[in-house]
């Protein structure tokens, strides 16, 4: 009996150790975690992984320099000149083909240090259909994270591969109001939260978290939601997207420092 005791006291021990080991290992961990705050929402920064990129890079400052954040880089890319305008530009442009959509059309370049992002709107109606970025380091094209997928409610489910699957290249998508939209023709770009809402909703955001930078004066419709540049000293530095319908705002924290803009 006193043996069988002794066993089962030495594995308790074992497990209260294994315990505290474990974590210990979360509290190291977390230390190294840095936290970038996209509005309401809150990403942690490490080891962060989509299409290639991961590892935000600290920034002493959210506004870092001439750009907005430090963004999301892969190692390659990090040691990668920007991207052209033209080099962009061909590399959307092959993507929209695959996508078999005449419909769609490019409207905006930006190029930041850390990716191109590009605009693609609709033809027939002007509304913004899709956010996509362009890695500097090996030119493919991919959808943008955040409001792009998840609160683009007519193009933001994407298939495994990065590219909107379904007949002609699109397919119904599941927004934040709930539900698979079978059919994308039938989504209505009404929201209830009107542009200059968006306008005022993104500049509450900047005068508390960013005193000094301004919106744009126009804002992006999308289905589902706005997407609105940041301005400083007349200048773009980078942008955010507002909710259609609730107002909520994110901060886009991945594209680093603006170079030039193609429309």
């Amino acid at each position: 009996m006193n043996k069988s005791i002794g066993i089962a006291l030495v594995v308790i021990a074992g497990l209260i150790l294994s315990a505290l080991i474990f974590g210990a290992g979360l509290l190291v961990g977390s230390s190294n975690y840095g936290s970038t705050n996209f509005g309401p929402f809150t990403m942690m920064g490490r080891n962060f992984t989509y299409q290639g990129y991961s590892n935000m890079r600290n920034s002493q400052n959210m506004m870092g320099g001439n750009g907005m954040m430090g963004g999301y880089t892969n190692g390659s890319a990090a040691n990668t000149p920007p991207l052209t305008i033209d080099q962009a530009k061909e590399a959307v442009d092959s993507y929209l083909k695959g996508l078999n959509n005449s419909d769609l059309d490019l409207k905006e370049i930006m190029i930041f240090d850390n990716n191109a992002y590009a605009r693609i709107t609709e033809k027939s109606t002007g509304i913004g259909a899709l956010e996509l970025l362009v890695d500097p380091f090996s030119l493919s094209v991919f959808p943008e994270y955040g409001p792009n997928m998840m609160w683009n409610l007519k193009y933001g489910q994407m298939s495994g591969n990065g590219m909107m699957g379904g007949t002609g290249g699109m397919m119904g998508s599941r927004g934040m109001m709930g539900g698979y939209n079978t059919d994308p023709g039938a989504v209505s770009a009404t929201m209830t939260v009107i542009p200059e809402q968006a306008l005022q909703a993104a500049q509450q955001y900047l005068d508390q978290q960013y005193p000094g930078y301004k919106t744009a004066e126009d804002a992006d419709p999308f289905y589902g939601y706005y997407t609105i540049d940041i301005m400083k000293d007349g200048q773009p530095t980078g942008m955010l997207s507002v909710n259609g319908f609730s107002g909520q705002v994110f901060l886009h924290s991945w594209h680093g420092t603006f170079i030039e803009m193609f429309e």
